[in-house]
């Protein structure tokens, strides 16, 4: 089975269990700071915004939007953090993670090697 194949799911299930860790100290900020944890909405949210905020990073490493950062620094911080958002959004919804994104992954490679073999690409 190649890597395609196999999604990665190895790898994306220790990711997903660090981030189910840290989402875990972030529940227990909340509790005591708002006498309760974030609803998933509010998790969704936070991952629009830090998703979007990747768009204005990508305009600045091409030099199109100017940001006063180190926009490399940053721009790798927040894709790991929208992966991060990701996978606390799926736990909480009840998604395997790493089982969908390896069904998915495996579902559109074939599709496009399908593809590929009609066209002669």
């Amino acid at each position: 089975m190649n890597d395609v194949q196999s999604g990665g799911k190895a790898g994306l299930a220790e990711a997903n269990a660090t981030a189910l860790e840290v989402r875990a100290l972030y529940e227990r900020l909340e509790q005591r700071l708002l006498e309760r944890t974030w609803t998933v909405p509010e998790l969704a949210v936070g991952f629009t915004n830090d998703a979007a905020y990747v768009g204005r990073l990508v305009l600045a490493a091409e030099r199109t939007w100017d940001i006063d950062c180190d926009v490399d620094a940053e721009l790798r911080h927040k894709l790991a953090e929208c992966l991060w958002w990701v996978f606390v959004l799926a736990d909480k919804l009840g998604v395997d993670m790493p089982e969908a994104y390896g069904t998915t992954m495996a579902k559109i490679a074939a599709g496009l090697e399908r593809t590929i073999t009609q066209t002669g690409a």
